[in-house]
């Protein structure tokens, strides 16, 4: 695995390097290929395409999150059988910090590969299909989660909807946070955003006796004081109560 994800580190930066120096449409797999030291039937097996090669690492890294959740996951027990698509619950594990200890993995693996985070945002403001792919990727984080929550969370509160409201908060603070550490990679954002995970999980092991959660407003400053406000809501919540919290948090 080690030399795998050297291979992969070593082709995001030449890829990334050219793609800046030369731009990305003029760079050609060729190019890239001879740069990694591939041949270009190898950089195809591994990477399909030009867009797969700049987000290399975070295949590896997507992969690494999952085993890290799994680590904790019904899966993992060994206090007897499991029905086939639905898990026991265990109550010595918090499924929300886990989810948020793989969130701040990914946000330390950015902070950790510094050079190349700051050459790929960089990258990604000049080039429209990348950006796309990124949306795509963090999509993935999000499913992961998602799927983590749904199985190993106790029954009542393992509905998909809430499963998909946490890690889609978790995704948005930690993005929200990983833009402010691009603008200014000097600054030490982790013990804030750890904080703001924190306030996510209060919110969302609220007592849900009633039919809106309290919204637990996640205030992130950036440009024009932007603000990431998370809501956890129950299913079925109507139209004018979603507003009403939103509101309520933004007062």
């Amino acid at each position: 695995m080690a030399r795998t994800s050297h291979t992969h580190a070593q082709a995001v930066d030449v890829a990334i390097e050219l793609f800046s120096r030369k731009g990305y449409e003029q760079t050609t797999v060729e190019e890239i290929a001879d740069a990694a030291q591939v041949s270009r039937a190898t950089f195809f097996r591994r990477y399909r395409s030009k867009e797969d090669v700049v987000f290399a690492d975070h295949e590896l890294l997507l992969e690494q999150v999952v085993l890290m959740l799994s680590e904790t996951g019904p899966e993992a027990r060994e206090d007897g059988d499991v029905p086939a698509g639905r898990t026991t619950w265990d109550p010595a594990v918090d499924p929300y910090v886990e989810v948020c200890r793989a969130a701040r993995l990914v946000f330390d693996h950015h902070v950790g590969q510094r050079e190349t985070s700051l050459a790929r945002y960089r990258l990604l403001r000049q080039v429209p299909a990348l950006r796309d792919r990124e949306l795509v990727t963090t999509h993935r984080y999000e499913r992961a989660f998602t799927r983590y929550l749904r199985d190993t969370l106790r029954p009542d509160r393992s509905s998909t909807t809430q499963s998909i409201a946490f890690s889609a908060g978790v995704v948005a603070v930690h993005n929200a946070f990983l833009r402010r550490w691009l603008r200014n990679p000097d600054q030490d954002l982790g013990p804030e955003l750890d904080e703001a995970f924190a306030d996510l999980r209060a919110t969302a092991t609220a007592d849900l006796s009633g039919r809106v959660a309290a919204p637990l407003p996640v205030t992130v400053s950036g440009e024009a004081g932007a603000r990431v406000v998370v809501a956890v809501l129950e299913p079925g919540t109507r139209p004018d109560d979603v507003a009403r919290a939103v509101r309520d948090a933004l007062g």
